[in-house]
Protein backbone atom coordinates (compact mmCIF):
# COMPACT_ATOMS: atom_id res chain seq x y z
CA UNK A 1 0.00 0.00 0.00
CA UNK A 2 1.00 3.86 -0.93
CA UNK A 3 -0.55 6.69 0.12
CA UNK A 4 0.27 10.00 -0.47
CA UNK A 5 -1.81 12.47 1.38
CA UNK A 6 -1.89 16.10 0.86
CA UNK A 7 -2.63 16.96 4.63
CA UNK A 8 -1.39 17.10 7.88
CA UNK A 9 -5.35 15.48 8.83
CA UNK A 10 -5.09 12.99 5.90
CA UNK A 11 -1.58 11.63 7.12
CA UNK A 12 -2.36 11.05 10.51
CA UNK A 13 -5.52 9.50 9.27
CA UNK A 14 -3.77 6.89 7.51
CA UNK A 15 -1.38 6.27 10.32
CA UNK A 16 -3.85 5.07 12.73
CA UNK A 17 -5.44 2.64 9.78
CA UNK A 18 -2.29 0.98 9.89
CA UNK A 19 1.54 0.97 10.51
CA UNK A 20 3.06 2.16 7.44
CA UNK A 21 7.07 3.32 7.11
CA UNK A 22 7.00 7.47 6.74
CA UNK A 23 8.84 8.39 3.09
CA UNK A 24 10.53 12.54 2.97
CA UNK A 25 13.24 12.90 1.12
CA UNK A 26 13.99 9.31 0.88
CA UNK A 27 17.94 9.75 1.35
CA UNK A 28 17.53 6.65 3.11
CA UNK A 29 14.55 4.95 2.41
CA UNK A 30 15.76 4.15 -1.10
CA UNK A 31 19.29 2.96 -0.45
CA UNK A 32 17.19 0.70 2.43
CA UNK A 33 15.55 -1.23 0.03
CA UNK A 34 18.40 -1.59 -3.10
CA UNK A 35 17.63 -5.06 -4.75
CA UNK A 36 14.61 -5.25 -2.77
CA UNK A 37 10.97 -4.85 -3.25
CA UNK A 38 9.07 -2.80 -0.65
CA UNK A 39 6.58 -5.21 1.19
CA UNK A 40 5.44 -2.66 4.13
CA UNK A 41 2.94 -0.01 3.62
CA UNK A 42 4.16 3.53 2.38
CA UNK A 43 3.45 6.70 3.67
CA UNK A 44 4.33 9.68 1.21
CA UNK A 45 4.37 12.84 3.32
CA UNK A 46 6.02 15.11 0.45
CA UNK A 47 3.09 16.48 -0.67
CA UNK A 48 1.93 17.88 2.40
CA UNK A 49 2.50 21.66 2.28
CA UNK A 50 1.94 22.61 6.26
CA UNK A 51 5.12 21.08 6.67
CA UNK A 52 7.41 22.81 4.31
CA UNK A 53 10.03 25.64 4.78
CA UNK A 54 11.11 27.12 7.49
CA UNK A 55 9.45 30.29 9.61
CA UNK A 56 10.70 32.21 12.48
CA UNK A 57 9.06 34.04 15.29
CA UNK A 58 10.04 36.60 17.92
CA UNK A 59 10.43 33.70 20.48
CA UNK A 60 11.71 30.61 18.12
CA UNK A 61 12.55 29.17 15.15
CA UNK A 62 10.28 26.70 13.38
CA UNK A 63 11.74 23.73 10.59
CA UNK A 64 8.92 22.18 9.18
CA UNK A 65 9.25 18.34 8.65
CA UNK A 66 9.51 18.40 5.01
CA UNK A 67 12.56 21.41 5.24
CA UNK A 68 15.64 20.19 3.47
CA UNK A 69 19.17 20.82 4.15
CA UNK A 70 19.47 23.03 0.96
CA UNK A 71 16.51 25.05 2.16
CA UNK A 72 18.29 25.73 5.67
CA UNK A 73 21.30 26.59 4.30
CA UNK A 74 19.76 29.08 2.18
CA UNK A 75 17.25 30.83 5.10
CA UNK A 76 18.71 33.74 6.77
CA UNK A 77 18.93 32.82 10.64
CA UNK A 78 21.03 34.40 13.42
CA UNK A 79 24.35 33.21 14.06
CA UNK A 80 23.69 30.57 16.46
CA UNK A 81 22.60 28.22 13.52
CA UNK A 82 25.63 28.32 11.54
CA UNK A 83 26.91 25.20 13.09
CA UNK A 84 23.39 23.66 11.77
CA UNK A 85 24.53 24.85 8.64
CA UNK A 86 27.65 23.96 8.89
CA UNK A 87 26.47 20.44 9.28
CA UNK A 88 23.79 20.81 6.64
CA UNK A 89 26.87 21.17 4.46
CA UNK A 90 28.81 17.62 5.41
CA UNK A 91 25.09 15.88 4.73
CA UNK A 92 25.94 13.79 1.70
CA UNK A 93 26.29 15.48 -1.88
CA UNK A 94 24.21 18.78 -3.47
CA UNK A 95 21.76 16.35 -4.62
CA UNK A 96 21.53 14.76 -1.20
CA UNK A 97 21.00 17.95 0.67
CA UNK A 98 18.48 18.86 -2.16
CA UNK A 99 16.02 16.04 -1.12
CA UNK A 100 17.00 15.10 2.66
CA UNK A 101 14.85 15.92 5.36
CA UNK A 102 16.38 17.57 8.55
CA UNK A 103 13.43 15.64 9.77
CA UNK A 104 14.06 12.26 8.51
CA UNK A 105 17.96 12.85 9.50
CA UNK A 106 16.86 12.65 13.16
CA UNK A 107 13.84 9.81 12.42
CA UNK A 108 16.90 8.35 11.10
CA UNK A 109 18.63 8.39 14.88
CA UNK A 110 21.93 7.21 13.58
CA UNK A 111 24.78 7.99 16.50
CA UNK A 112 26.57 9.34 13.07
CA UNK A 113 23.66 11.98 12.34
CA UNK A 114 25.09 15.26 11.57
CA UNK A 115 22.38 17.49 12.41
CA UNK A 116 22.10 16.00 16.05
CA UNK A 117 24.97 17.78 17.51
CA UNK A 118 24.06 21.29 16.96
CA UNK A 119 20.55 21.11 17.46
CA UNK A 120 21.27 19.19 20.88
CA UNK A 121 23.08 22.82 21.52
CA UNK A 122 19.99 24.72 20.22
CA UNK A 123 17.84 22.95 22.68
CA UNK A 124 15.26 22.16 19.97
CA UNK A 125 12.16 20.37 20.56
CA UNK A 126 10.50 17.52 17.86
CA UNK A 127 6.83 18.28 17.50
CA UNK A 128 5.00 14.66 17.10
CA UNK A 129 1.74 14.92 15.27
CA UNK A 130 -1.25 11.94 16.04
CA UNK A 131 -5.15 12.09 15.67
CA UNK A 132 -4.99 12.94 19.29
CA UNK A 133 -3.32 16.01 18.85
CA UNK A 134 0.44 17.33 18.99
CA UNK A 135 2.93 16.84 21.81
CA UNK A 136 6.25 18.30 22.39
CA UNK A 137 9.84 16.59 23.39
CA UNK A 138 13.15 17.69 23.40
CA UNK A 139 15.65 16.41 21.01
CA UNK A 140 17.65 15.32 23.97
CA UNK A 141 14.74 12.76 24.51
CA UNK A 142 13.39 11.77 21.20
CA UNK A 143 16.25 9.77 20.57
CA UNK A 144 17.17 7.16 22.99
CA UNK A 145 19.50 5.06 20.86
CA UNK A 146 20.84 3.60 17.75
CA UNK A 147 17.87 3.71 15.59
CA UNK A 148 15.70 4.09 18.26
CA UNK A 149 13.28 7.12 18.80
CA UNK A 150 10.17 7.66 21.31
CA UNK A 151 7.72 8.48 18.20
CA UNK A 152 4.58 6.43 18.25
CA UNK A 153 3.31 4.18 15.37
CA UNK A 154 0.45 6.78 15.02
CA UNK A 155 2.83 10.25 14.68
CA UNK A 156 4.30 11.83 12.36
CA UNK A 157 7.32 14.21 13.37
CA UNK A 158 5.33 17.54 11.75
CA UNK A 159 8.16 19.96 13.23
CA UNK A 160 11.32 20.89 14.43
CA UNK A 161 10.79 23.82 17.08
CA UNK A 162 13.98 26.01 17.97
CA UNK A 163 13.48 28.29 20.83
CA UNK A 164 15.47 31.45 20.95
CA UNK A 165 17.37 31.57 24.04
CA UNK A 166 20.66 31.80 23.23
CA UNK A 167 22.60 34.16 20.68
CA UNK A 168 26.29 34.12 20.15
CA UNK A 169 28.57 32.83 17.55
CA UNK A 170 28.44 28.81 16.70
CA UNK A 171 30.74 25.59 14.96
CA UNK A 172 30.39 22.45 13.68
CA UNK A 173 33.65 20.45 13.28
CA UNK A 174 33.92 16.57 11.89
CA UNK A 175 36.29 14.42 11.41
CA UNK A 176 36.67 11.82 9.07
CA UNK A 177 38.54 9.17 6.93
CA UNK A 178 38.30 11.51 3.92
CA UNK A 179 36.97 15.44 3.21
CA UNK A 180 33.47 14.58 1.46
CA UNK A 181 30.84 11.91 1.48
CA UNK A 182 31.72 10.53 4.71
CA UNK A 183 30.51 9.26 8.22
CA UNK A 184 32.24 10.77 11.03
CA UNK A 185 34.62 9.34 13.51
CA UNK A 186 33.59 12.00 15.66
CA UNK A 187 31.97 15.67 15.40
CA UNK A 188 31.50 18.59 17.49
CA UNK A 189 29.12 21.27 17.65
CA UNK A 190 29.37 24.42 19.95
CA UNK A 191 27.59 28.00 20.86
CA UNK A 192 29.41 30.53 22.97
CA UNK A 193 27.42 33.70 24.15
CA UNK A 194 28.97 36.35 25.66
CA UNK A 195 28.00 38.91 28.31
CA UNK A 196 28.72 42.39 28.14
CA UNK A 197 31.85 42.21 29.87
CA UNK A 198 33.34 39.84 27.86
CA UNK A 199 33.00 37.19 29.68
CA UNK A 200 30.72 33.71 28.42
CA UNK A 201 27.46 33.89 29.94
CA UNK A 202 26.28 30.40 27.97
CA UNK A 203 27.93 27.70 26.25
CA UNK A 204 26.36 24.59 24.93
CA UNK A 205 28.87 22.01 23.38
CA UNK A 206 27.50 18.39 22.21
CA UNK A 207 29.69 15.40 21.10
CA UNK A 208 28.37 12.88 18.17
CA UNK A 209 29.59 9.77 17.28
CA UNK A 210 30.92 9.35 20.26
CA UNK A 211 28.26 7.41 21.87
CA UNK A 212 24.96 5.92 20.58
CA UNK A 213 23.16 9.17 21.14
CA UNK A 214 24.66 12.51 20.81
CA UNK A 215 25.58 14.17 24.56
CA UNK A 216 25.87 17.48 25.50
CA UNK A 217 28.97 18.13 28.40
CA UNK A 218 27.33 20.00 30.83
CA UNK A 219 30.14 19.66 33.25
CA UNK A 220 32.61 21.55 30.46
CA UNK A 221 29.59 23.78 29.72
CA UNK A 222 29.67 24.50 33.75
CA UNK A 223 33.46 25.30 33.53
CA UNK A 224 33.28 27.59 30.19
CA UNK A 225 30.77 30.13 31.83
CA UNK A 226 32.21 33.35 33.07
CA UNK A 227 35.45 32.67 31.62
CA UNK A 228 37.25 35.16 28.98
CA UNK A 229 35.46 34.87 25.57
CA UNK A 230 38.68 35.21 24.19
CA UNK A 231 41.45 32.41 21.97
CA UNK A 232 43.02 30.17 24.38
CA UNK A 233 39.39 28.97 25.78
CA UNK A 234 39.97 25.73 24.51
CA UNK A 235 42.76 25.41 26.08
CA UNK A 236 39.78 24.43 29.24
CA UNK A 237 38.73 21.17 28.02
CA UNK A 238 40.07 18.70 29.89
CA UNK A 239 39.80 14.84 29.56
CA UNK A 240 37.24 14.86 32.38
CA UNK A 241 34.52 17.03 30.88
CA UNK A 242 34.25 14.17 28.13
CA UNK A 243 33.92 11.13 30.57
CA UNK A 244 30.17 10.98 30.08
CA UNK A 245 31.05 9.52 26.01
CA UNK A 246 31.04 6.06 25.39
CA UNK A 247 32.79 5.65 21.95
CA UNK A 248 32.74 2.06 20.18
CA UNK A 249 35.86 0.53 17.98
CA UNK A 250 34.61 -0.24 14.39
CA UNK A 251 35.99 -0.24 11.23
CA UNK A 252 36.33 3.65 11.10
CA UNK A 253 38.23 4.21 14.07
CA UNK A 254 38.96 2.69 18.10
CA UNK A 255 37.15 4.29 21.10
CA UNK A 256 40.79 5.50 22.25
CA UNK A 257 40.99 7.29 18.90
CA UNK A 258 37.36 8.56 18.73
CA UNK A 259 37.82 9.96 22.78
CA UNK A 260 41.01 11.78 21.96
CA UNK A 261 39.78 13.45 18.71
CA UNK A 262 36.31 14.40 20.44
CA UNK A 263 38.58 16.12 23.07
CA UNK A 264 40.82 18.22 20.27
CA UNK A 265 37.21 18.80 17.88
CA UNK A 266 35.82 20.30 20.77
CA UNK A 267 38.38 22.90 21.76
CA UNK A 268 38.68 23.45 17.87
CA UNK A 269 35.20 24.30 18.04
CA UNK A 270 35.47 26.39 21.07
CA UNK A 271 38.19 28.68 19.26
CA UNK A 272 35.96 28.83 16.27
CA UNK A 273 33.29 30.46 18.13
CA UNK A 274 35.62 32.89 19.93
CA UNK A 275 37.67 33.67 16.72
CA UNK A 276 40.70 31.67 17.71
Amino acid sequence: MYVRPRTLDEAVQALEMSDMQILAGGTDFYPAHVGRMVTAPVLDITGIGEIAGITASADHVRIGAGATWSQLIATPLPACFDALKAAAREVGSIQIQNRATIAGNLCNASPAADGVPPLLTLDAEVELLSRAGARRLPLASFITGNRKTERKANEILSAIIVPRTIDGPSAFVKLGARRYLVISIAMVAAVIERDGKGAVSQARIAVGSCSAVARRLPELEQRLRGAPCKPGLGDLVEAGHLAALSPIDDARATAAYRRDAARTLVARAIEQCVGG
